[in-house]
């Protein structure tokens, strides 16, 4: 593994990084190649089977479509692609701020059901860092975000912060919360191997609208009252919330800085998470951009973080 850090710059991937397999909503194949940017890039998706129009899409707010269950992206010329969480969060606990994402099909590979795939393969072809100065956003205000029961909310706070709580009334589930301060490689720590789950009961109705045509007890957790369907039992006896925090990184790194706050979210799904970064932008004396120094580096997600960090998964 080559990782390389210091100072207060950009990174991006060492080199291409291919996965394949099926998308967890429409069930299709695909290939994704995670390959090295510029510094100033981004993170960009690039549909490679697309034969007319822009193929670009980059992973940013002002893409986000509305979709059910999962997070879908969708540039001006209607080209979209789907289920981008766990990859973005992945990218963004791993400290990756450029990187240009080739897939040819609509919908990112599930793998697992969660981050562990790409974090180890972004470890293991190891992080480069680039000759350009890393910027951030500072929470400087509260901004909140409700629908009906659900909310989540930014706090200002020094280091990168993370609260969730869910609650279901399927015993194997039920009340869960956690609270985790996000710096220096928390996310690999702790979440990357938390998978996504569903209630048995939901999964005739989701295939009957066309959803979750990939998914199966191997790429994610299926409970039923008391029980976990899925072979293996849980990774963790809250991996449901562990997941829901999984998600909501994902969801913040469209924003397109890292945050320096503090994320509460309470039943928050996708959507949450969306109009909270929405309200957050809305107005300006919400926050400020800041030009990292070593320090602010330092207390990010993804600074020095190891591969022998990661989730060990039995």
């Amino acid at each position: 593994m080559n990782v390389v850090w210091g100072g207060d710059l950009q990174t991006t991937v060492s080199k291409p990084i291919t996965f394949e397999g099926i998308g967890l909503h429409k069930g299709l194949k695909s290939k994704l190649l995670v390959l090295p940017a510029e510094a100033d890039f981004g993170i960009c998706f690039k549909r490679t089977d697309v034969q007319s129009g822009d193929a670009y899409i980059p992973a940013i707010m002002n893409n986000v479509v509305n979709s059910e269950l999962c997070t879908r992206l969708e540039n001006s010329d209607d080209i979209s692609v789907s289920t981008v969480e766990h990859l973005m969060a992945a990218l963004a606990g791993c400290g990756i701020n450029n990187a240009l994402l080739e897939i040819d099909g609509p919908e990112v590979p599930i793998l697992d059901g969660s981050s562990l795939i790409f974090v180890k393969e972004i470890l293991k072809s190891g992080i480069k860092l680039q000759n350009r100065s890393l910027k951030a956003v500072r929470i400087l205000k509260s901004v909140e975000y409700k629908r009906d029961l659900a909310w989540a909310k930014f706090e200002p706070s020094a280091n990168p912060k993370m609260s969730f709580s869910i609650e279901f009334s399927e015993e194997a589930i039920g009340a869960q919360s956690k609270t985790l301060d996000m710096s220096n490689g928390s996310f690999v720590r702790e979440l990357c191997d938390s998978r996504t789950f569903c209630r048995h009961s939901e999964v005739e109705a989701m295939r009957s609208k066309g959803l979750a045509l990939g998914g199966s007890y191997e790429n994610a957790v299926v409970v039923d009252g008391k029980n976990v369907l899925s072979p293996g039992g849980l990774r963790h006896s809250d991996e449901p919330v562990r997941h829901k925090m999984l998600d909501a990184l994902g969801d913040i790194a469209l924003a397109g800085f890292p945050i320096i706050g503090h994320y509460v979210g309470h039943k928050a799904g996708h959507g949450i998470t969306h109009g909270l970064l929405r309200n957050l932008f809305y107005d300006k004396e919400n926050f400020e951009i800041i030009s990292c120094d070593k320090e602010a580096i330092e207390n990010l997600p993804g600074t020095g973080v190891k591969l022998s960090e990661v989730c060990k998964v039995a």
